[in-house]
């Protein structure tokens, strides 16, 4: 496997002429994700906590409801990528088959290897209402030990990262990948390996808020999602009909809060 950064050779032009440079850039991998001998998807990785992403991608896209559907797992790594090799308990592994059937067809809407635009846009599980409550410290103390803890993004500038906080003991656990959607995987898949319960606390994003966060964060019941960036409309309005906290444009001294403000010691404010 790779290291997940490479020093590459470049030219910088600028004003004054051109110079050689050496940048260091993130890498790519093919990871296959292979349940029972078939592959399911194919996501492109930081190639880093690769184990953590297999577990978080098979929960959040709904392979695996929960450890207890996996029979075995290993990582299998060739000369061109790696392979998620999932064996799942028989009930778990009729159902995935019937999903795999089911979604068999001729074109894709290229969303995390989902073939069918209705997967795109399922229905998502309600979180459950209560659970964690944040202060605005809290949360700004959660954004900037973020950024304290991203070596791979010090290096290449061009790594997302997801955390976890939990009220009362910070930023617990992060991850890194090249893309937001890959940092939260590996993060969903690091809190189950910890034996942390999503439930527990938030997520806190170093991206933009989009639809496919807010649908992973359902489908393991986090309540909040935190993050420096702007979220999408359609993000706002599935993480209102989830049950789930949206914190954007984390920054500075404050924050904009755009669904479910209950969690939010410090309350809600007009963003219109």
């Amino acid at each position: 496997m790779p290291s997940p950064v490479i020093s590459v050779e470049g030219r910088a032009i600028g004003a004054d002429g051109g110079h050689g440079i050496n940048r260091a850039l993130p890498e790519e991998w093919p990871v296959a994700l292979v349940y029972d001998g078939s592959t399911q998807a194919v996501m492109m990785c930081t190639p880093q906590d690769l184990s953590d992403f297999a577990l978080g991608f098979s929960l959040t896209e709904g392979f695996v409801e929960g450890v207890g559907d996996i029979r075995d797992f290993e990582l299998v790594e060739h000369e061109t990528g790696s392979e998620a090799r999932f064996w799942l308990a028989p009930e778990r592994a009729e159902a995935v088959a019937r999903r795999r059937r089911a979604m068999a067809g001729p074109v894709g809407c290229g969303l995390c290897g989902i073939d069918s635009l209705s997967e795109a846009v399922r229905a998502l599980p309600h979180v459950a209402p209560g659970g964690p409550e944040f202060t605005r410290s809290q949360i700004l103390d959660a954004v900037a030990a973020l950024r304290d803890q991203q070596p791979l993004h010090d290096r290449t500038r061009a790594i997302h990262a997801a955390g976890f906080v939990q009220p009362g003991a910070g930023l617990v656990l992060v991850r890194e990948d090249v893309g937001r959607h890959n940092a939260l995987d590996k993060l969903i898949g690091a809190l189950i390996v910890a034996e942390i319960d999503p439930a527990s606390g938030a997520f806190v994003m170093t991206s933009r808020l989009s639809v496919e966060l807010v649908q992973k964060a359902a489908m393991v019941g986090c309540p909040a999602i935190i993050a420096v960036s702007a979220p999408t409309a359609h993000a706002v309005r599935l993480a209102k009909g989830a049950g789930i906290t949206l914190v954007a444009f984390a920054r500075g001294q404050g924050f904009d809060l755009f669904s479910h403000p209950e969690r939010i010691l410090s309350g809600a404010s007009d963003v219109a």
